[in-house]
Formats: structure tokens, C-alpha cells, sequence
């Protein structure tokens, strides 16, 4: 294959419609906005999520709660679910990444205290809570803040 063999693939490169271009074009005269009314003005239209007037659906769904976009997210993982690695082994977020324990790192990593761990293990997050870290550290493992 040569570059001058290429080419798009077959509907990927569609031609623009040339509206108000003369009766015979198809789309002269009103260029498709049909007679008068605002939407065949210029500027003519209304707000996005406007409904004629009738109360708008992001107003009429209840709201509820207080959604803080500045609250930092963490992912969170039980001191019961790391019990699954090797005794020895450095946990990070990537290793939990690939076991499935978590999706997303999001703010950081947070290691809570539920569950057993019979296992010494490093473990690297964010933040640990007071019984995580005791657990952790009680088999001889390490805690380490990043």
C-alpha cells in the first residue's frame, strides 16, 4: 500500500450541506428553517433545557443533599482485603489496580481497619486509618505514607 492508495474509510468524510444557496440547491429561499416564527430568525431559538415555558425537568426533579466538588475522593481499601498477597510483598496502588481491590486512584489511597491481616506486608497510600495502621504495623509491616 502507498500513500496515494489511501483513503477514508466509506461514510467517515460527509459533504457540508450549503444552505441558501438558490432555489435550485434544495435548501434556498428559508434554507430549511420552513416561514417565519423564531426559530427562522437570526439569533432565534431558545436556552438549552427551555420547554415552552412548561417547568423545565431541572426543575422539577427533586433535589437532595449538598454536593461538594472541592471534597477529595479517596480510593478506599479494608486491611481484610490485602490479606490476599504474598507475606512480604509492597502494596501500592498499581498492585491494587491489577488484583481488582480498586478502579480508580481518584484524590489518593485509603487504607481502613476492617477485616484480618495475617500477613506482613509495606503498605504505600495516601492515608491510613488509626486501626489500619496499628494492624499493619502490629505483624511487623510498614505503613507508608506517599
Amino acid at each position: 500500500m502507498k500513500l496515494h492508495e489511501l483513503s477514508p474509510a466509506p461514510g467517515s468524510k460527509k459533504v457540508r450541506k450549503r444552505i441558501g444557496r438558490g432555489a435550485g440547491s434544495g435548501t434556498g429561499k428559508t434554507a430549511g428553517k420552513g416561514h417565519k416564527g423564531q426559530n427562522a430568525r437570526s439569533g432565534g431559538g431558545v436556552r438549552p433545557g427551555f420547554e415552552g415555558g412548561q417547568m423545565p425537568l431541572q426543575r422539577r426533579v427533586p433535589k437532595r443533599g449538598f454536593n461538594n466538588i472541592f471534597a477529595t475522593r479517596y480510593a478506599i481499601v479494608n486491611v481484610g482485603d490485602l490479606d490476599r498477597f504474598e507475606d512480604g510483598s509492597t502494596v501500592d496502588v498499581e498492585l491494587l489496580k491489577n488484583a481488582g481491590l480498586i478502579k480508580k486512584e481518584y484524590d489518593g489511597l485509603k487504607i481502613l481497619g476492617n477485616g484480618e491481616l495475617k500477613k506482613k506486608l509495606t503498605v504505600i497510600a495516601t492515608k491510613f486509618s488509626g486501626s489500619a495502621k496499628e494492624k499493619i504495623e502490629n505483624l511487623g509491616g510498614k505503613a507508608e505514607v506517599k
